[in-house]
């Protein structure tokens, strides 16, 4: 038996595969669905843990990769652990009547919000009716007609007496229209009729009335206007007097009124802060009575009130903010658009007719956090941290236990009216979805996060791959295909989605419980078996919708395969080459990943620079490469450099790269292309190379196996297979194979191999068919071997190197 045949993998480790007879069932019709979450006993007792500890800072940070059910399992934790709890209490803003721009809060039991908001709207609306029909009654008719007529004999009685002396001095008192208004003037008698004063003078003036007559009227005119003024004075002062106990009667009767509508509700709501609002919502109407007035006779007349003048009755309603009467349990908020305004609300405002912002306690909006308040509030973490000022004001709050709603909006500076409403106690759990890294990211930069956030639910991909697990896999395809009314399953298409979950796993000992992937696949499978017609869904199905997916991917995999084709990318397939190897490289789209050889050139010479990483020196490689090529110079020094100086120069190129190297996949393969120009012996085209290398040789595990060998077989094959053609891996990654039925059906006809390997010396004998060679006790390698050669090149050139560095004119002195 050969090397190569040695190390060949058996085609039943290369693939998973579950026998459909196993299943215990035709069709998944017969199957009962699967109730509750699979595979998250960790992440979920951790979120129970959250929610059950009701304690400040124990919110929880729920991680895990994208797809992989985290949000669906949140949902069904809270939605059965949310009913268990009391509801929360309803929160209301009302006015604050001595200071508008502080509202107050006021906490109900949960649906009485609701109720004291529609009694005090049904009381607004009867105070709108009867104030006008209350100034039309016969009792305030006749309660003003008293008032009139007393001010109406005191004002006749003062003119009365005046009038007298008037005409016993020779005078009139004529009524004198001056606007809108009659008022009395004082005028002296001339030849029987009254003459102003001022025409009298005039007269004087010209010798048509005599000037000492003149000067005695004049002199009783103004003893007269004296007294005329004082009872003017007077009048007025009556006149306010009689103003003030009509304001006074009307006010005491609206405040009969509205007391009257409003005792129910003080017997109803025992709370300080409402009989305190039911007191001051009554003095406030009965100073504003006349606004009110007005407003009830536009009502009654159908007149539209004012542009910007409104409702006046509007400050004297409940804003409602919280209204738990429907809930059941503890509010659950999913929140998927967390902008500032949706989570924290906001204070809106209108411009009024003189286009000034203004704002009031109506117009205080509550957020998904306050509407959440006493349950949980559930947010996926990056929309929330890209959103200005979210995560700070979410911190805040969190920490405080407090939140004050603010406004926030492009416009704020521009408002002339502000508000500061009363702080709301919270106890909002809140619930964090995000991906690993952005927790630990978050984590390194802001120390807050520890003590708000105590409890982390982390959720896993994958579960052990067993009888029980694909029993519950198959319950899950049910529950699928049960919720969207879709075909069932048969045993063949089960079997082959169980496959492709093990796949998504990445290990054959995992199934993926990604769930959301593979109800798309589900769903996507169900298309196909309807385009045929076929009233349940087979392996074949299941096929085509895997093949279908690859295919609407996959198009940069195909364009690069082109380029490989016609050459412009060059890859050898056949032959054998000195310092070359057929590398294998992993591109990870979006929603798509695939493998593409790639070549790996080794050039050495005479030198002391070591190991030159080309794509280093071109600023094109990454941090793990570049310690991929430096673990190459510890593995040549234990090997080769323990009874001489690593004198060597050596240069390291991935050709044709131009988007950048990382990753130590590939330190294997520059490890074989430097023994292969050391050693001047050429290297298999037809075997691609992947698997990481430590100091002492052993090659190590790589990621994206499965995509690598299938990206070579797939190049291959568009070249032309020659039956000796294959894919090298380390032993580690055997465990990991899931290969596509194509790979596996082209192993199986003998067109294509596979081999694992443990180190780089079995490695280099599958890739030059000669030993590696072993170490002898003297220190040395068998004659003929790959490191025996290797370890006379670098000794030939540790020796040229001293012999060039001596020189010619070194050696003549010394003979």
């Amino acid at each position: 038996m050969t090397t190569q045949h040695r190390l060949s993998i058996p085609v039943d480790r290369l693939r998973h595969s579950l026998d459909p007879a196993s299943l215990p069932f035709e069709t998944t019709a017969e199957v009962s669905a699967l109730e509750g979450i699979v595979g998250q006993d960790r992440g979920i007792q951790a979120l129970r843990f959250g929610m059950g500890i009701q304690k400040g800072g124990y919110n929880i940070f729920v991680t895990g990769e994208p797809r992989s059910g985290r949000m669906a399992a949140v949902k069904t934790v809270l939605e059965g652990a949310s009913e268990d709890r009391t509801t929360p209490d309803d929160l209301c803003y009302i006015n604050n009547f001595k200071n508008s721009e502080e509202p107050i809060l006021v906490r109900l039991e949960a649906g009485r919000g609701r109720e004291l908001k529609k009694n005090i709207h049904d009381v607004l609306e009867t105070l709108k009716t009867e104030t006008p029909q209350l100034f039309e009654s016969q009792e305030y008719m006749n309660r003003k007609k008293e008032i009139m007529e007393a001010y109406e004999n005191k004002s006749r009685q003062f003119f009365s007496d005046l009038e007298n002396k008037v005409r016993e001095a020779g005078f009139a008192l004529v009524q004198v229209q001056v606007g809108e208004y009659n008022r009395p003037e004082l005028m002296p008698m001339v030849d029987g009729q009254p003459v102003p004063i001022l025409k009298v003078e005039e007269m004087a003036n010209k010798a048509r009335f005599p000037k000492e007559e003149y000067q005695k009227l004049k002199e009783k005119y103004d003893s007269l206007k004296i007294e005329l003024d004082q009872i003017f004075l007077e009048v007025r002062n009556l006149q306010k007097e009689i103003q003030a106990k009509g304001k006074k009667i009307d006010r005491k009767m609206f405040e009969n009124l509205a007391s009257a509508q409003i005792a129910p509700l003080r017997e109803r709501y025992s709370q300080e802060k409402l009989r305190s609002y039911f007191e001051a919502m009554v003095d406030d109407m009965a100073e504003n009575l006349q606004i009110l007035m007005a407003y009830g006779q536009a009502r009654q007349e159908g007149k539209i009130p004012m542009l910007g003048a409104g409702d006046p009755y509007e400050s004297y309603q409940i804003n409602l903010l919280v209204d738990n009467g429907d809930q059941k349990g503890v509010p659950v908020i999913f929140e998927s658009y967390p902008t500032y305004r949706n989570i924290f609300g906001s204070i809106d405002r209108a411009v009024d007719r003189n286009g000034v912002w203004r704002t009031d306690f109506s117009k205080i909006k509550a957020g998904s956090f306050l509407r959440a308040n006493g349950g949980y509030l559930v947010v996926n973490l990056l929309d929330a941290i890209i959103e200005p000022w979210v995560w700070p004001s979410l911190k805040r709050a969190l920490k405080a236990e407090k939140m004050e709603i603010q406004t926030y909006d492009p416009f704020y500076f521009f408002t002339t009216t502000g508000l500061r409403p009363e702080p709301i106690d919270i106890n909002t759990k809140v619930i964090l979805i995000s991906e690993p890294y952005i927790y630990y990211l978050l984590n390194a930069y802001d120390s807050d996060v520890q003590k708000i956030f105590k409890v982390r639910a982390d959720f896993d991909q994958s579960i052990d791959n067993n009888e029980q697990s694909v029993g519950l896999f198959v319950k899950f395809i049910k529950r699928a295909t049960d919720e969207e009314t879709l075909r069932p399953f048969d045993r063949t298409a089960v079997a082959t989605l169980v496959e492709e979950a093990v796949r998504m796993a990445g290990r054959q000992e995992k199934i993926s419980i990604s769930f959301p992937r593979i109800a798309d696949l589900i769903r996507e499978a169900d298309y196909w078996a309807a385009q045929t017609g076929q009233d349940r869904v087979t392996a074949e199905h299941v096929d085509k919708a895997i093949e279908s997916r690859i295919y609407r991917t996959n198009m940069i995999e195909e364009k690069i395969q082109e380029l490989i084709d016609r050459g412009t990318l060059m890859i050898d397939v056949e032959g054998a080459v000195v310092g070359q190897v057929n590398g294998l490289a992993v591109f990870q789209l979006v929603d798509y990943m695939f493998g593409k050889p790639t070549r790996i050139t080794a050039s050495t010479s005479l030198g002391k620079e070591g190991i030159i990483n080309i794509e280093k020196e071109a600023e094109m490689s990454g941090r793990i490469h570049n310690k991929g090529v430096l673990v190459l110079s510890g593995y040549l020094r234990k090997n080769f450099a323990q009874d001489k100086p690593l004198s060597m120069s050596a240069s390291i190129a991935f050709e044709q790269s131009y988007s950048g190297v990382d990753g130590d996949s590939a330190s294997s393969t520059e490890i074989y292309a430097l023994l292969s120009s050391l050693a001047e012996v050429p290297i298999k085209q037809n075997i691609a190379v992947t698997g990481s290398v430590n100091q002492k040789g052993e090659v190590q595990a790589i990621g994206g196996v499965n995509e690598k060998i299938e990206g070579f077989y797939h190049c291959c094959k568009a070249l032309g297979l020659t039956g000796d053609q294959g894919v090298m891996i380390p032993e580690a990654n055997v465990k990991d194979l899931m290969l596509r039925k194509d790979v596996l059906q082209a192993v199986k006809e003998g067109k294509f191999h596979i081999y694992a390997v443990k180190t780089i010396d079995q490695g280099i004998e599958i890739l030059t068919d000669k030993e590696a060679g072993e170490r002898g006790v003297d220190g040395t390698y068998p004659e003929g071997t790959i490191n025996y050669l290797v370890d006379e090149k670098l000794s030939a050139l540790a020796k040229a190197l001293k012999e060039f560095g001596e020189g010619p004119g070194k050696k003549d002195a010394e003979k």
